[in-house]
């Protein structure tokens, strides 16, 4: 049947009402003796007049017209258009994961999540965008970003009318509608919407951080912390306001600030109706009307309406203390700080001479010794520039040290 294998040995005949054609030729088979030539395709949907070489096909083809799932998780009750799928999905409750990674032996439920993951150690994205270059690791990452280019958006929410470029994108929305939460924590039982949610809130159970700054060697539960992260380190702020040029770390500092340009305040009290530029900001204003207290103390008990007041009492308390030499701090930061001092670590380095600091304020000071900035102004006593607030005070108490720096 076809021009690499062995020749059809079906006897040809003519003038036959029900024939399979294979080179030109007429031959007589039987439904089970067609699927002997998959290169045709007898059978068409008669939605959107797609072919297929077997009746099966066809029929799951179907599926995706009719929205037909009849293959139904026992545990949970969500269901499928492929027994393929719903055996998949059995892997979330079992946790059997079957397909090991050889490099870092992290496992998979299915051989294609096994096959995208290699390609983060090969660094293999063999799908490119036609338009920009981009290239990407699998096929439907690179189908989502070409609507980026195009402005598609297929998939319609039927509740609230907003529209996604896939499905994946469309199905966690809806679950905002309909309260859905089928991936279910072992532990203490908290549902979440979304898979690659509750993987990372298992890491709180198990403490774990697989994501570590190459600089200080910092470990984070979330690959964006680790990103947000490396831009203390590297100064970067690729998120730029186009009315001001004022530029942020991270996008929603940047859409914050666009509403200080807008004026616009999106979160009204239901109570109210005073408005705000940040949900977070409505939250701690709801507080004003229920009087709730959700901030308590772990030594004392007592409680605080806002996170403010709790942090100003906690410093009161000094409840960070060194387990090395059992001093306080009212701080985290400053504990870490302190810390340094007994293991000597000094994780902030200049990329232009290499030398280390404790604290990244010492190593902001310090790059100003090669790019000669002087940020604090001059007193009208003495007119001296000062790389450091401390020296600008001293200047102001002695005119005599002025030579000195």
């Amino acid at each position: 049947c076809r021009q690499d294998t062995q020749p059809c040995t079906h006897t040809p005949r003519e003038n036959l009402d029900s024939f399979w054609t294979v080179g030109g030729a007429k031959f007589a088979c039987s439904h089970r003796e067609q699927n002997a030539h998959p290169d045709q395709k007898l059978y068409s949907c008669k939605v959107c007049d797609k072919t297929f070489s077997r009746n099966s096909h066809l029929t799951k083809h179907m599926r995706t017209h009719s929205g037909e799932k009849p293959f139904t998780c026992s545990t949970c009750g969500r269901s499928f258009s492929k027994q393929s799928a719903l055996k998949n999905h059995m892997m979330i409750h079992t946790g059997e994961k079957p397909f090991s990674c050889d490099t870092c032996e992290k496992s998979f439920p299915s051989k294609p999540r096994l096959t995208l993951h290699m390609r983060i150690h090969t660094g293999e994205k063999p799908f490119s965008c036609g338009s920009c270059g981009r290239s990407f690791q699998c096929k439907a990452h690179l189908i989502r970003h070409i609507m980026v280019h195009t402005g598609e958006k297929p998939f319609s929410c039927v509740s609230c009318g907003k529209s996604f470029r896939a499905k994946s994108e469309l199905l966690p929305h809806m679950r905002i509608h309909t309260g859905e939460k089928p991936f279910w924590c072992v532990v203490c039982g908290k549902g979440f919407a979304l898979r690659p949610t509750l993987t990372i809130h298992m890491r709180t159970h198990t403490g774990e951080k697989p994501f570590s700054c190459v600089t200080c060697g910092k470990g984070f539960a979330r690959r964006f912390s680790l990103i947000y992260h490396m831009r203390t380190h590297t100064g970067q702020k690729p998120f730029c306001c186009v009315n001001c040029g004022r530029c942020f770390g991270f996008k929603s500092s940047l859409t914050r600030h666009i509403m200080t340009h807008r004026s616009e305040k999106p979160f009204s009290c239901v109570t109210c109706r005073k408005q705000f530029t940040r949900k977070s900001y409505l939250l701690l204003h709801m507080k004003t009307h229920n009087g709730e207290k959700c901030f308590a103390c772990g030594t004392c008990g007592k409680s605080f309406q806002f996170k403010s007041q709790f942090n100003s009492h906690m410093r009161s308390e000094k409840s960070f203390s060194c387990v090395t030499c059992e001093k306080r701090y009212r701080r985290k930061s400053e504990l870490l700080n302190h810390m340094r001092t007994h293991t000597g670590e000094k994780p902030f380095s200049c990329v232009t001479c290499g030398k280390s600091f404790t604290r990244r304020s010492s190593l902001t000071i310090h790059m100003r010794t090669h790019t000669g900035e002087k940020p604090f102004s001059p007193t009208i006593i003495c007119r001296s520039s000062c790389k450091c607030i401390n020296h600008l005070k001293l200047f102001s108490s002695d005119q005599s040290l002025c030579q000195t720096f």
